[in-house]
């Protein structure tokens, strides 16, 4: 199911908020917040609402370090996201 693939995001992103610190870890939970209502909504997202959270987690993920866990599970995230949005209609 689609859905899933935002599902996974959201819990990976809450995996990066529990890793990281400060503004990072504040961003990283509302992303994840966000990621995860989407994932529970009868529609999905569209390639705009997509592109501003992924915006969003790469602005993230370039403040953490190369080998933190939480920019592991950010670039995971990002890969759901990026999976779920293939399947997208329109741009």
């Amino acid at each position: 199911m689609p859905s899933d693939y935002l599902a996974t995001a959201a819990e990976l992103l809450d995996d990066a908020a529990e890793d990281a610190a400060g503004d990072a870890s504040d961003r990283l939970r509302e992303q994840a917040d966000a990621v995860a209502a989407l994932a529970a909504r009868d529609r999905g997202p569209d390639h705009g609402r997509l592109a501003r959270i992924e915006h969003v987690l790469t602005d993230v993920s370039e403040g953490l370090g190369d080998d933190d866990a939480a920019a592991d599970a950010v670039d995971r995230a990002l890969a759901e996201l990026r999976e779920y949005r293939s399947g997208v209609d329109g741009v």
